[in-house]
This record gives structure tokens, C-alpha cells and sequence, in this order.
């Protein structure tokens, strides 16, 4: 049997969204378990975009089998028009085949994005992004107020998940209350898939 992982699935245009799926993924491995950072490719409007099977740079892209074979998932994306990304959203599109055979019914989900402006619909975003979960059976984790970012955040932060603020030309970097958000939701993830894993053993 090989070692439960958490995968954390993203798209990242300009890079803040990669480096929360980093800080997750780093709550992941500070609660004991592997983190699996896996990304997608971009997607044309004029015909399916061809891209090279290894990315130039950062995370492999996903496959089915990395979603199948997870103890639990970490879902990013951008926030397109308060809604995920179509790259992500194509991806999850092709999933039909897992929902089919239940391969992620009862497995721990979290989402997270970022916005170049503060209120620019992170949290339809998220919550756009947790419906193909649902349908999936999976159980859906956010953060719950005893987490203190949440109270005391200027930047990004909300109880669905995770949020960053990258400001208008993308470039404001994680402040400390986004950091340890994002990496609160990789330990719950991280704590809950062990003890699922734990309760069926």
C-alpha cells in the first residue's frame, strides 16, 4: 500500500496562488503527513491547448490517479470573475469517471484562492469550487475561528478557506495571517484524513 499523501491541486497564473498551495502543503508535512503539489495546464479558447507532459517550471500537472489514490485534497484557484478558473474547471470536468466509481466519497476537501482585489469575490470563488466536491462525496473542511488570522487578517482570510490579496499588479506577497491560515487548512486536512484512516483501520 503506498503512503497516504494529501494532494494539493492548483492553478496558478501569476504565482500566489502556487505559493499558498506551498504553505499548505507545508501545514500538510508539519502534521506528519506527505503533501503532493500537483498543477493543471492552461486551456485556449479557440481549441484544446497543447501542452508539454512536464510543466518548464514548478508542480507536475495532475492526473486522475494522483486524485484517485489522495487521503485528502487541497483545491486552488484564482479568482476569475468570483468563480475558479476554467483551467481548474476543466480538469474537474473530467473527473466523471471517479464520481462514477466513488473513488473520493468520504475523503477530506479544503479550497483556497486569491484575488487582486480585497473584495473581489474569494469567497464565491471558494465557494464555487467546493460544489464539484460535494458532488463527489467528499467531506468539506474550512477554517474555523479558533483559528486567530481569522479575526485578525487586513489581507486574506475567510471561514471557507484560505484567501490571499495579491493587490492589483499581483505582487503584495503572504502576510502572516494568510501564511498561517493556509497552513492551518493543511493540518486539518492532514489531522482528519489520519484519523479517517485510523477509524476504518
Amino acid at each position: 500500500m503506498s503512503t497516504p499523501y494529501i494532494l494539493v491541486l492548483y492553478y496558478s497564473r501569476h504565482g500566489a496562488t502556487a505559493e499558498m498551495a506551498r504553505q499548505i502543503a507545508r501545514g500538510v508535512e508539519m502534521a506528519g503527513l506527505e503533501a503532493r503539489l500537483r498543477t493543471v495546464p492552461a486551456v485556449s479558447t479557440e481549441c484544446e491547448a497543447v501542452a508539454p507532459t512536464i510543466p518548464d517550471a514548478g508542480a507536475l500537472y495532475a492526473t486522475l490517479e494522483d486524485l484517485k489514490n489522495c487521503a485528502g485534497l487541497a483545491l486552488g484557484s484564482p479568482t476569475r470573475f468570483g468563480n475558479m478558473a476554467a483551467p481548474l474547471k476543466y480538469f474537474l470536468d473530467g473527473t466523471s469517471g471517479l464520481w462514477l466509481t466513488g473513488e473520493l466519497v468520504g475523503k477530506p476537501a479544503g479550497v483556497f484562492t486569491s484575488t487582486s482585489s480585497l473584495h473581489g469575490g474569494q469567497e464565491s470563488t471558494l465557494l464555487s469550487m467546493l460544489l464539484p466536491l460535494l458532488h463527489h462525496g467528499m467531506l468539506v473542511l474550512g477554517l474555523p475561528y479558533s483559528e486567530n488570522g481569522l479575526l485578525e487578517t487586513r489581507g486574506g482570510g475567510t471561514p471557507y478557506g484560505p484567501s490571499h490579496h495579491a493587490g492589483a499588479d499581483g505582487k503584495r506577497l503572504l502576510d502572516e495571517h494568510e501564511i498561517a491560515l493556509c497552513r492551518a487548512l493543511g493540518q486539518r486536512l492532514a489531522h482528519t484524513a489520519q484519523r479517517l484512516e485510523m477509524s476504518l483501520g
